[in-house]
């Protein structure tokens, strides 16, 4: 299914929020262009610190360049612009002012274009300076002094942009919307400030069928998280069940714990497929 085919996406957002949205319309079948600065000034600077993630952020894309400053890139992407549905854009407010690219500009030269901003945050703090680790320390996302797994925010903000392109391409009305990496990180941490992935929360560290055991040669991953799953873990590792919530009760967790330090993870895949259990093993790399 290509629902954005016959919809044209000139972007002109750098880094990743912006091309990881461009790489999942393209796969939605929309045509997209997007420009970067001169390669003499940078590009984008995904392509200079990991190029094998710019290459396959930009497959099927159709990239140029162009100096916005000048009246030759202006011309160029004015060129682009005429024939498009949607325009991306990552630039903070002002930016896109000082360029002349503005809302209020870009609908009276362009009455059926629409675009998708990308930014930091919203309202008065649409100009602040942020990142992705700034907006989810914001939102208790960052724990201790240990970077996160991933880039929440820019990857949840991506997928944000990606809808409301979807949106302006299905209501074929002219609008401009708004998507702020902060919201982003405040939508993936809504869990949490539900409480569910707090220490207390059942995925949080409170339930002992839902976390992190040591084994003999690695780590596993165990989701045994509703009733049934649970009570087939401590049945196939020899655990009493019949207590009120014993999932919840630090005995538990601890016989878990013991029993799983014993297991290989060879041992465990095993028992995963025979029992039908969420487990993932993640053995020792030698």
């Amino acid at each position: 299914m290509k629902p954005l085919k016959g919809t044209r996406i000139v972007s002109l957002a750098l880094n990743l929020p912006g091309p990881a949205a461009l790489m999942r319309c393209r796969a939605l079948g929309a045509t997209c262009i997007k420009f970067e600065p001169l390669a003499g000034a940078g590009g984008d600077p995904m392509r200079m610190y990991k190029p094998a993630a710019y290459q396959e952020l930009h497959l099927g894309v159709r990239v140029l360049e162009a100096d916005l400053k000048t009246p030759q890139g202006q011309a160029k992407l004015a060129k682009e612009l005429g024939k498009a549905d949607v325009f991306l854009t990552s630039f903070r407010p002002s930016a896109m002012g000082r360029l002349g690219l503005d809302w209020k500009t870009l609908h009276k030269r362009y009455p059926d274009l629409s675009q998708v901003a990308i930014v930091g945050g919203e309202g008065l703090n649409v100009e602040v300076a942020g990142h992705d680790l700034t907006y989810l320390a914001e939102n208790d996302l960052v724990g201790g002094l240990d970077l996160p797994a991933t880039l929440f925010a820019d990857m949840t903000g991506s997928l944000l942009a990606v809808e409301a392109i979807m949106s302006a391409a299905l209501l074929k009305k002219p609008s401009y919307q708004a998507v702020a990496l902060s919201n982003a990180a405040s939508y993936a941490a809504l869990p949490r400030s539900w409480g569910l992935t707090t220490a207390d929360g059942a995925v949080g560290g409170a339930h002992a069928g839902y976390q992190v055991y040591q084994c003999e040669d690695g780590r596993a991953a165990v989701a045994a998280l509703e009733p049934h799953f649970a009570q087939r873990l401590c049945e196939v590792a020899g655990i009493d069940t019949s207590g009120k919530n014993m999932m919840l009760l630090s005995a538990t967790k601890l016989s878990l714990q013991r029993w799983f330090a014993k297991q290989s993870c060879q041992t465990l895949d095993r028992l995963a497929l025979k029992h039908d259990l969420p487990i993932y093993t993640m053995p020792l790399v030698k």
